[in-house]
């Protein structure tokens, strides 16, 4: 099964664009991937519950499709930098498979991962 790492950085203030790499996430874990996420510098936000209407134009919903990568079990790592400069503790990761990780938990995603998609 491949392996796909998808890497957000894009936070609420482009919701299409930020919208599609969780679709893609979510697209390749219902297609058989072995996917993963890291989200980093905006993209932080869209974990939290204050942007899970935010939809994107042909891209959907923030929230189902964060609904849908819980459902799928997914990896997920987040930038603790990014969080906590942003005002973010442990809570933001409540019912994720998430955990904070420094940018050396975003290189070893990658190095194990088969593709790497960045949005």
């Amino acid at each position: 099964m491949p392996k796909t790492l998808i890497h957000i950085h894009t936070g609420p203030e482009n919701p299409t664009k930020a919208a599609l790499g969780l679709l893609v996430a979510l697209t390749a874990s219902k297609e058989g991937h072995e996917v993963s996420l890291f989200l980093a510098g905006d993209a932080v936000h869209l974990l939290s519950a204050d942007h899970a209407d935010l939809t994107g134009l042909g891209t959907g919903r923030i929230g189902d499709h964060l609904a849908g990568l819980k459902e799928a079990n997914v990896d997920m790592g987040v930038s603790g930098m990014s969080a906590k400069a942003r005002g973010y503790d442990e809570a933001l990761l409540d019912g994720l498979n998430a955990k904070f990780g420094m940018p050396s938990l975003l290189l070893s995603m990658a190095e194990t991962a088969d593709t790497v998609l960045c949005y």
